[in-house]
Order: structure tokens, then C-alpha cells, then sequence
């Protein structure tokens, strides 16, 4: 679940009373610089204007922006001490899909599958469900990189058309199996003259891929099978939930079938510039969560009815966090990478744990401090993979998604 564009965590997941008692006031500390607040200025505390409630077993307050994943804390281990190590959006888009702000790198999605491969066969093994444009760093966020490419992101457009020439052109299947076996024999004969060649791999199984999708994704797209009651669930009865809602239940159906690595990405929403609210904070959040909130919880509650949610891992993430501070003298909040919140839910995570803390105004993280590395390894050890021995030899050097970084949060695991 990727929140592109960085959601506030004093908004969301990381109450500070202190923002209420001093709203409006110059903030006493020496405020960090970020993208748009130079370090020379002392900008004004800008209170949450949201409530916070606690909810479950576990008693995490959550805020009134997301009623329906309140409900469902007692399946997720809420990070509050994240930090980024960027300021701008593509630079820390880069590093939390790849563990580099450098284009070129594998993401998480081809690392996941190339070390463990896809359950699935017409399928791709690592999708992405883009409702948004692009983000930015462009698709490098979900390429293979050095890695072969077969293991790059597939990325799906919408629920109604997701990939280009999904209806066969030609007549018969028959015909179609004729074209593509003449492909393969041409291919073959540039394989036996330069040897194996990484493009010439990808481009063989490419095809034989498309080939068996035009079947796999109609049969995907299909909800028909779906009840009325589980729609509701994802809020696809309701018009301001109905785009994210769908790609949930994708989502859903993908991991039944035994897709590896879906990263969903948040709807184009009017008014709304993703989570980057660098004004109108409470309009543009307010948005974001109407369209995302009820679809989330509907996929946990879904996954965890039907035995999935142990086996699978849900994560929720933006690129950076934002400032408790005013922006100059606008309503919004600007980028910080100082100290956020993310969670994480399944998957053999420990339930109901907050993790990490940070300072009074949610400035700084000051206790567990996570690198986008620790929550990479993390991740992986999640999966069954030593993040320390996943790795790839590429310019002369064993390459991994951490780099020579990373550690396991045990802490958050059951």
C-alpha cells in the first residue's frame, strides 16, 4: 500500500497533544530544515486538526481520518520511528522502492521474486496496481535493474483495462500459437549465434506470458463470482471508494492466485495532490483517506476471514513523513524525513505493537530509529529470506537491496 506523496503522521497514527497546546505559536526547538522550510526561519506549530481515539484490544489511538483501519490495529505493528533519507520525492520514492535513490536499481518487487520465484504461472509475479500517475523517479521505482529482466513490475492501468492488447487479433488460438512458436524458433536461432542474452530471455518468456494472460486477466477482472456483501466490504457500492476499493479486491484475488509481490498505488483524487498537502492540509488528507480508508480495512478483514492475512504481509507506507510546522503561513504541511509512521500487518508481524516513538511535536524520531534498510530486511526475513544472502552479481560485486546495511526488527515480529 503505497501513500505517494507522504502522508503526516501527526495526523494519523502519532497523536501530539503539545501541537493543540501551541498552535499558532513560533515551535520551541531548532527546527530541521526540509524541502521548503530553510533552516534560518522558526516556523509556527500547526495542530492536528483531526481527533484521536484508541481502538481494540491493544488500545492505539488512531484519528478520526481512518474509522474503518482503526478497527483492524489489533492485526498491525505501527512503526512510528520511520525516517527517510531524502527530502524530495523522487530521490525517497527510489529509496524506499530500491534501497537507492540512484536509478537503475532492482526494486523490492524484482528482488521478492527472483529470490523466490511466482506461485503463479499466467500471471506476473510482481504487479502493480497504478491508480495515480507515475510516481515520481518515474518507473524505475518498479524495474528489475541489473537483475534479469523478466523479474521487473508489471504494471496494471486500471480494472477495466489493465494491459495493452488483452483481446487476441488473431482469428484462432491456434493461429496465435503459430506466431509464437515462429518467434521462439527466430528467437532461438539469435540465442544459438550470441548466447545467452538477457533480453532475448525476457523477451521469450514475455510472450509466452502475454499469450496465457489474455486468459488469466479477464478471468481475474471478473468479480461476478464476488458477493454483494464482500464488495461492500471494499466500499465498491460507494463512488468515493470505488477506484481504490477495486484495486483491493485485485488485490485480493491476485494473492489467491498466487502473485508474489502487488503493490497498489492511491487514486487520482480532485482537490487532492496524493498525500503531498503542502497546503489545505485538512482538505486533501481528508480526501485521501475517504477513498483509501474503508477499502484497506476491507482487504485485512477479507484476508484474515479467509486464512490469507498470516501468510501474507500488508504494508503501508508513504516516502517520507511531514512537518508538525505550518508551511511559511499556509494551512499545510511540508516533507520530513525525520521521523514518520508506517505499518505493517500479517504476515507473522506481532499484532497490536507500537514500535519506536518519536519527539513531543513528532519532529524527530528518538527511540528505534528504522532505515528504509531495517524495514527492507525486515520484510524479506518475513518472506524467508536472510536479506544477507540475497544477492546478485552484478559490476564485479555481490549486490543486495540493502547494500551492506539492515537490520531485522525482532521486536516487531510474533
Amino acid at each position: 500500500m503505497y501513500m505517494d506523496g507522504g502522508p503526516s503522521q501527526v495526523d494519523t497514527f502519532d497523536p501530539k497533544p503539545r501541537l493543540a497546546r501551541e498552535h499558532g505559536q513560533p515551535i520551541k526547538m531548532i527546527a530541521p530544515p526540509t524541502q521548503f522550510i530553510p533552516r534560518e526561519t522558526t516556523p509556527t506549530v500547526l495542530a492536528s486538526p483531526w481527533r484521536f481515539r484508541r481502538y481494540g484490544d491493544s488500545g492505539i489511538p488512531v484519528s478520526d481520518l481512518f474509522p474503518n483501519i482503526a478497527t483492524c490495529v489489533d492485526d498491525m505493528a505501527i512503526i512510528r520511528s520511520m525516517v527517510a533519507n531524502f527530502t524530495e520525492h523522487a530521490n525517497a520514492n527510489l529509496f524506499l522502492h530500491t534501497g537507492s535513490n540512484q536509478q537503475g536499481k532492482p526494486s523490492m518487487g524484482s528482488w521478492v521474486t527472483y529470490g523466490l520465484g511466482s506461485q503463479c504461472e499466467d500471471l506476473p509475479g510482481y504487479i502493480v496496481l497504478k491508480n495515480n500517475q507515475i510516481p515520481a523517479g518515474g518507473p524505475d521505482n518498479f524495474h528489475s535493474g541489473f537483475l534479469p529482466a523478466v523479474y521487473q513490475g508489471s504494471i496494471f492501468r486500471d480494472s477495466v483495462s489493465p494491459v495493452a492488447n488483452l483481446q487476441p487479433t488473431e482469428p484462432s488460438s491456434s493461429v496465435q500459437r503459430g506466431k509464437l512458436d515462429l518467434l521462439s524458433r527466430l528467437d532461438e536461432t539469435m540465442r544459438q549465434r550470441l548466447g545467452p542474452v538477457d533480453k532475448i530471455e525476457a523477451t521469450i518468456a514475455n510472450y509466452e506470458l502475454a499469450f496465457r494472460m489474455q486468459a488469466a486477466v479477464p478471468d481475474l477482472l471478473d468479480t461476478s463470482d464476488e458477493s454483494i456483501a464482500t464488495k461492500r466490504l471494499y466500499g465498491i457500492d460507494d463512488e468515493a471508494t470505488q477506484v481504490f476499493g477495486q484495486s483491493c479486491l485485485l488485490a485480493r484475488r491476485l494473492v489467491e492466485r498466487g502473485v508474489r509481490f502487488i503493490e497498489l498505488t492511491p487514486p487520482l483524487i480532485a482537490g487532492a495532490n496524493r498525500w503531498d498537502q503542502h497546503d489545505k492540509l485538512q482538505e486533501g488528507h481528508a480526501k485521501m483517506a475517504l477513498a483509501t480508508d474503508r477499502p484497506i480495512a476491507g482487504l485485512l478483514k477479507d484476508l484474515k476471514a479467509r486464512g490469507l492475512l498470516d501468510q501474507t504481509l500488508v504494508v503501508w507506507a508513504g516516502e517520507f513523513g511531514r512537518t508538525p510546522v505550518a508551511q511559511g503561513t499556509s494551512t499545510g504541511r511540508d516533507h520530513s524525513p525525520y521521523g514518520y509512521t508506517i505499518w505493517l500487518a500479517g504476515g507473522g508481524i506481532r499484532p497490536g505493537t507500537i514500535y519506536g516513538a518519536t519527539d513531543e511535536y513528532g519532529f524527530h524520531a528518538i527511540e528505534n530509529k528504522v532505515e528504509v534498510h531495517d524495514l527492507h530486511a525486515t520484510m524479506l526475513h518475513l518472506i524467508g529470506i536472510n536479506h544477507t544472502r540475497l544477492t546478485y552479481r552484478f559490476g564485479g560485486r555481490d549486490m543486495r537491496l540493502t547494500d551492506i546495511y539492515g537490520n531485522v526488527l525482532h521486536e516487531i515480529l510474533s
